[in-house]
């Protein structure tokens, strides 16, 4: 199967590529959420195609009708994660596709066709970055870690998770390294992945935004929970946490406040 869905969502990748360096008009599905004609057409491909080879499995997408889909045997699909990037010609944006066997990871891919990086992780086959192993730093420090973030689009009509996201920067940025804000979930959990920051946390991301990174960290050494430190259910929790597993106690005594 695999062999088969890299190929897809490379092809896919032609059309987030060609969008890239084109003119783009844009749609607003609420106040800071974009929508582009390249995220419909990547959707719409990735979900004929994957109806086509991988007819066991159904289909959860971010610009479609989910209503009536559940949870299962299921391929989750981003078209666009970072659309605001994309749109703007900011190069961290990407592809994300998790696939789940009875609720549990499969495999997941990131590819990101502007920086020619494709990440790929199947269940307990580890984590790979363009064929190359990757594994998360050993950074125990976290004064010493380099974090990311991310501004949750509801920050823009919603004063109390404004207030929500500045308290914990307030909390986080003199307690590690350094804070980053990418703008694209599912290559800031690649990032971590690959051991270039030690831990990660944002809050109201959808399914669709961390189902692929999720599993490529968790096979790179990494550890994904919610905010409580139990199980992150992507489609439940507020808060995602995601680290390189030896900064994860610090950094959730830092942010759930």
């Amino acid at each position: 199967m695999e062999k088969r869905l890299v190929k897809i969502i490379k092809e896919a990748g032609k059309i987030l590529k060609n969008g890239y360096y084109s003119k783009k008009d844009v749609n607003f599905k609420a106040k800071k959420d974009l929508v582009t004609k390249y995220d419909l057409a990547i959707e719409e491909f990735l979900k004929k195609e994957f109806k086509r080879y991988f007819k066991e499995f159904n289909i959860i997408a971010e610009e479609s009708d989910n209503s009536l889909v559940e949870f299962g045997s299921s391929i989750i699909i981003d078209p666009i994660d970072g659309t605001t990037n994309f749109v703007n010609k900011v190069p961290h944006t990407a592809i994300s596709v998790g696939v789940y066997k009875d609720k549990k990871p499969y495999i997941g891919v990131v590819y990101n066709p502007i920086l020619d990086e494709l990440y790929f992780a199947k269940n307990k086959k580890g984590a790979f970055l363009n064929g190359k192993k990757i594994k998360v730093s050993i950074e125990d420090d976290l004064q010493k870690s380099l974090l990311a973030t991310g501004f949750p689009y509801s920050s823009g009509e919603n004063t109390k998770d404004l207030k929500d996201v500045i308290k914990k920067i307030e909390n986080i940025l003199p307690e590690c390294q350094d804070l980053r804000r990418l703008g694209s979930a599912s290559i800031d959990l690649c990032m971590v992945a690959k051991g270039v920051y030690e831990g990660y946390y944002e809050m109201n991301l959808k399914p669709w935004d961390v189902s692929a990174g999720i599993i490529i960290l968790s096979e790179a050494g990494g550890t994904v929970s919610n905010i409580a430190g139990t199980t992150y259910d992507m489609f439940k929790d507020k808060y995602i946490v995601a680290t390189n597993g030896k900064i994860h106690d610090r950094l959730l005594s830092k942010l759930d406040i």
